[in-house]
C-alpha cells in the first residue's frame, strides 16, 4: 500500500523575473541543483512554491518543466492547492498527464470544511487520478485537522498513500503509527519538528530550509536512518534557528532570502507577499550568515 517514498523532499521555490513573471530556467536550475545535492524527491508548488499565487497555466508549465529537468532521477510530487474540489480534480488529472509522480493534496482553500466535507474532497480528487497521494495536514495554517477519524474513513482509498504531518505536536507521529501501522507513509512536514518525527517513525521530511542548505538536510536524515543520533542532534541543533523560520507566517520570504544569500535562487515573491525588509530582513540575514559560517558539513564528523 505504501509509496516507497522516503528521505528528504524539499518544498522547492518558484523563481520569478524582475517583473514577477515565472522565471522557468531559474526554477529548473533550483530543482536540478537540489537533485544533484542528493535529495530523494521534490515537492513542486507547495507553500514555498507559492502555489496559490500562480495562474492555472503557470502551474502546468512549471510542472512540465520540473518533470523534464528531473528526468526520472527522483519522484516529482506536485501540490494540489485549489480553491474548490472541481479545480483540484482538473489539476490532478492534468498533473498525471504531464508526468508527475504523485500529488500532495491540501484541503480546498475556499472554505474550512467539516470532517465529512474534507473526506469528500479528498476522496473525489483521489478517484480522479491513479497517482499516489500525500495528504497535507497543517492545522495552524488551514484551520482544519486531518485527524485519525478522517484517515480511518479514507484508509480504503488505495492511492491515498502518505501523510505530511505539519501539526506542531510530535505526539501525532506515534498516534498515526499506532492507529495505522504502515498503511500510510508518514512524513515530517514542519522543519523544527523534523528530527522528532524521524525518531518517532516518519519515513521522510518535506522540508523548507533544505532549499538553502541541502547538504546538511541530507546528512541529518542519513544520520537518523543509520541510528547515529549524536550526529543527527549535532546537525539539528546547528540548524534549529533557521528551522524555526518554517513555522512563521513569512516562511516563504525567509526561505527565499536564505536561498539568495547561499547563491541558490532569488528572494523575489509575488504579492501579497513582499520581500523581507527592515529589522526582520537584518535578523534573518544574520541567522543565515551565521549558519553558513558554522556549517556542520565543513566541521567535524559530517565533513
Amino acid at each position: 500500500m505504501t509509496t516507497g517514498w522516503k528521505g528528504v523532499f524539499p518544498a522547492v521555490t518558484t523563481q520569478f523575473n524582475e517583473d514577477l513573471s515565472v522565471d522557468l530556467p531559474s526554477t529548473q536550475r533550483v530543482q536540478d541543483a537540489l537533485v544533484n545535492d542528493g535529495v530523494n524527491g521534490l515537492i513542486v508548488m507547495g507553500t514555498c512554491g507559492e502555489n496559490n499565487s500562480l495562474d492555472p497555466d503557470e502551474k502546468r508549465t512549471i510542472l512540465k518543466a520540473a518533470v523534464e529537468v528531473v528526468n526520472g532521477r527522483v519522484p516529482v510530487v506536485t501540490g494540489v492547492s485549489e480553491f474548490d474540489t472541481r479545480r483540484a480534480v482538473a489539476y490532478a488529472r492534468d498533473a498525471e498527464k504531464l508526468g508527475a509522480d504523485g500529488l500532495m493534496l491540501l484541503p480546498a482553500m475556499v472554505y474550512v470544511p467539516k470532517p465529512e466535507e474534507l473526506i469528500a474532497h479528498f476522496r473525489t480528487v483521489a478517484e480522479a487520478t491513479s497517482l499516489p497521494i500525500m495528504l497535507y495536514n497543517n492545522p495552524p495554517a488551514y484551520r482544519v485537522n486531518i485527524g485519525v477519524d478522517v484517515l480511518k474513513v479514507l484508509a480504503d482509498v488505495p492511492n491515498i498513500k502518505a501523510v505530511k504531518e505539519s501539526a506542531p505536536d510530535p505526539r501525532r507521529f506515534t498516534d498515526l503509527i499506532n492507529a495505522f501501522g504502515d498503511r500510510f507513509d508518514i512524513f515530517a512536514g514542519l522543519d523544527d519538528v523534523a528530527l522528532e518525527g524521524l525518531m518517532l517513525g516518519a519515513k521522510g521530511w518535506v522540508s523548507g530550509l533544505t532549499s538553502a542548505f541541502p547538504e546538511e538536510s541530507v546528512q541529518l536524515v542519513a544520520a537518523a536512518e543509520r541510528g547515529d543520533w549524536e550526529e543527527a542532534r549535532r546537525i539539528y541543533r546547528w540548524f534549529m534557528p533557521l528551522l524555526h523560520l518554517d513555522a512563521e507566517h513569512d516562511l516563504v520570504q525567509s526561505i527565499k532570502l536564505a536561498e539568495q544569500i547561499m547563491g541558490r535562487g532569488s528572494e523575489r515573491v509575488r504579492m501579497p507577499r513582499l520581500p523581507l525588509s527592515g529589522a526582520r530582513r537584518t535578523e534573518v540575514t544574520a541567522m543565515v550568515e551565521k549558519a553558513a559560517a558554522t556549517r556542520p558539513s565543513k566541521f567535524g564528523k559530517a565533513a
